[in-house]
């Protein structure tokens, strides 16, 4: 392969890990109500996978407190931080990064009546290989 190609790709790379390490998240678009519909028919307590992305209903008798140790769990996790909310707020969105190149999933929770609704879901791309629904199971 000559050299200005591989200089090319090489710089292709980077510029493509830069976008993804660097990428602005809005709030606005990260920090909503997970869709109430992707939760019907789901049993508390199961996770449920989706593609690019998982959903899970935790009950609680205390949705809010059961929030407050979540953001604890989650703020515990490598690589994984608050975009925005509280709990105070009733809902959290936390964007969780992979180790290697950085790429953002977003996981929001919200504490209803029934409990807490989690929703995680990838930024880039269509397959999430199954880390979100296992980032549910641990958390």
């Amino acid at each position: 392969m000559p050299r200005g190609a591989i200089v090319t790709v090489a710089l292709l790379v980077a510029g493509g890990a830069g976008y993804v390490r660097l990428a602005p998240s809005d709030p606005a678009r990260w920090h909503l109500a997970p869709p109430a519909d992707l939760f019907q028919g789901l049993q508390p307590g199961q996770v449920k996978p989706l593609e690019g992305a998982a959903v899970l209903i935790l009950p609680a008798e205390d949705p809010a407190a059961l929030l407050a140790r979540l953001d604890a769990v989650a703020l515990a996790t490598p690589r994984t931080r608050r975009l925005a909310g509280s709990p105070d707020e009733g809902r959290i969105t936390w964007i969780t990064r992979s180790a290697l190149w950085g790429f953002p999933d977003y996981t929001t929770a919200e504490a209803t009546p029934q409990g807490l609704r989690l929703y995680a879901r990838l930024r880039f791309g269509r397959s999430d290989m199954g880390v979100n629904a296992a980032r549910l199971r641990d958390w």
